[in-house]
């Protein structure tokens, strides 16, 4: 048996990945805008894994097999992963990260993407016992897969365009003549 003394195995999992451990040092690590990490685990089992994953085409009257292609592959490919390292289907709990709404003015991607994953999960019959979606900052994550411990932060939202014209210095260089129509 080995000890784990503080030093976890860091393994980082960027978006179209997924990952499955049984190592109790490992802790997944990435980093989620609107993207979306599923965290599954069998505790009895004490396996488990995170997949990283951003639905595309999911506007109105795009093409659906866009999700198909990304979404489901990477959730099946996910918990198929686990029950290949011992998990059963019927043990399996999940926790959700990210969807956040990261450009203002656009279609929220990141809350489709969010209920993509709930209800891929719904329908596989896998329990959400831990959700942070939403909002508008993204996310670091770390997940011990095996404990099915999380932690996340949240990063420093990027100002709007508006916001940071709004902070610029106003500096005076001297005298401005302005020219306005007759009769204003």
């Amino acid at each position: 048996m080995t000890t784990n003394l503080g030093y976890d195995k860091r393994v980082n999992v960027i978006q179209g990945e997924y990952r499955v451990t049984r190592d109790p040092a490992v802790v997944f690590t990435t980093l989620l805008g609107s993207s979306i990490a599923a965290c599954i685990r069998d505790p009895i089992a004490r396996v488990g894994g995170m997949n990283h994953f951003l639905v595309p085409g999911t506007e109105k009257g795009d093409d659906r097999s866009n999700v198909d292609r990304y979404g489901v592959h990477l959730m099946e490919l996910l918990v198929n992963g686990l029950m290949r390292s011992g998990a059963q289907r019927d043990r399996l709990e999940a926790k959700l990260f990210g969807g956040a709404r990261m450009l203002r003015g656009l279609s929220d991607i990141g809350q489709k993407n969010a209920e993509f994953a709930r209800n891929f999960l719904q329908h596989e019959g896998i329990p959400i016992v831990g959700d942070d979606l939403g909002g508008e900052r993204g996310r670091r994550l770390q997940y011990w897969p095996v404990s099915g411990r999380a932690r996340r932060s949240y990063v420093a939202g990027a100002p709007t365009i508006a916001e940071s014209a709004a902070k610029l210095p106003v500096i005076d260089s001297g005298k401005a003549e302005l020219f306005f129509p007759r009769g204003n």
